[in-house]
């Protein structure tokens, strides 16, 4: 039985501040650059909430594992 599940982490490697946009568009198979269009949008129409908000989730969410190579 297989149990794999898709995990939110922060992005290692696509990252403009800590990686969360870049997280939330791999999780979700959508481009990360709509994401983060999105986050300023909803700034300007909401205010500081998500500025507080993406402070949070940059504390809670882990970090993605770093890739070895062989």
């Amino acid at each position: 039985m297989n149990n794999s599940y898709k995990q939110l982490t922060r992005s290692t490697t696509n990252r403009m501040i800590a990686g969360i946009c870049a997280g939330i568009g791999e999780y979700s198979n959508i481009d990360p650059t709509v994401i983060r269009l999105l986050a300023v949008l909803l700034f300007f129409l909401t205010g500081p909430g998500v500025v507080i908000a993406y402070i949070i989730m940059a504390i809670v969410i882990p970090e993605a594992p770093a890739k070895q190579s062989q």
